[in-house]
């Protein structure tokens, strides 16, 4: 077994004033971010998705095994199917009888329902799957650790590209999402997280009036 190779790193230092200033701008970019379900049908060029997406993929994991998957999604046949099998799976959570009260009483402030227009509408879905192990060229298994863990920083990091990029984002969880499997053509290993829809507000976009947390109340100095 070989040791690690190693490089320099690129690395800039900046001065407190500059560093204070970018961290203040960057908190004031993501703080006008917010999550919407009335998208526009404009199309969006894949190359920014790309970049995005390559942005995610540099985030770090555990042991670097990267274990996840963008499935990018522009065709509207595909759309249609997964707008269909999502809201299959979501009138059981609305109607189905078999979501605590306490779920639907804490969705009741966003206005959500069974229906997802959005999934039809929106230019991109991106479904981002987590490599529950790696498969080897040989069919061999590769045990792959801190996949939660690795696939929610990367999921941020893509988030926060789209954001920056000029789209406007919303975070889908059908549950359970064992279709996107099928319509995506993704293997056994690869378990769906979240179905990412990217794209422009709606003209006439409107969002929920909600509140964040305050810093001492997301936070503890010692």
């Amino acid at each position: 077994m070989t040791g690690p190779l190693y490089h320099s790193l690129d690395f800039t230092p900046r001065n407190e004033a500059d560093m204070l200033s970018r961290a203040s701008d960057f908190r004031a970019l993501m703080k006008r971010r917010r999550t919407v379900r009335d998208f526009s049908d404009r199309p969006v060029p894949r190359a920014i998705i790309e970049h995005a997406v390559m942005t995610a993929a540099g985030a770090p994991s555990g042991a670097n095994q990267q274990p996840w998957t963008f499935a990018c999604i522009s065709d509207a046949a595909v759309k249609s199917k997964i707008r269909v099998a999502a809201e299959e799976e979501e009138r059981e959570i609305y109607k189905g009888g078999k979501t605590p009260g306490e779920w639907l009483n804490a969705l009741g402030p966003l206005g959500t329902d069974e229906h997802k227009p959005f999934l039809e509408i929106a230019p991109w879905l991106i479904v981002i799957f987590g490599q529950r192990y790696g498969v080897e060229r040989d069919g061999s298994h590769t045990k792959h650790y801190y996949v939660p863990e690795s696939v929610g920083i990367a999921m941020g990091f893509l988030i926060a590209s789209l954001h920056n990029a000029g789209l406007a984002t919303l975070t889908h969880t059908p549950s359970p999402m064992g279709f996107l499997n099928e319509i995506c053509r993704r293997p056994a290993n690869e378990k769906p997280y979240v179905l990412l829809v990217a794209g422009y507000p709606a003209d006439d976009c409107k969002v929920p009036v909600i509140t964040k947390k305050k810093l001492e109340e997301v936070s503890s100095w010692i």
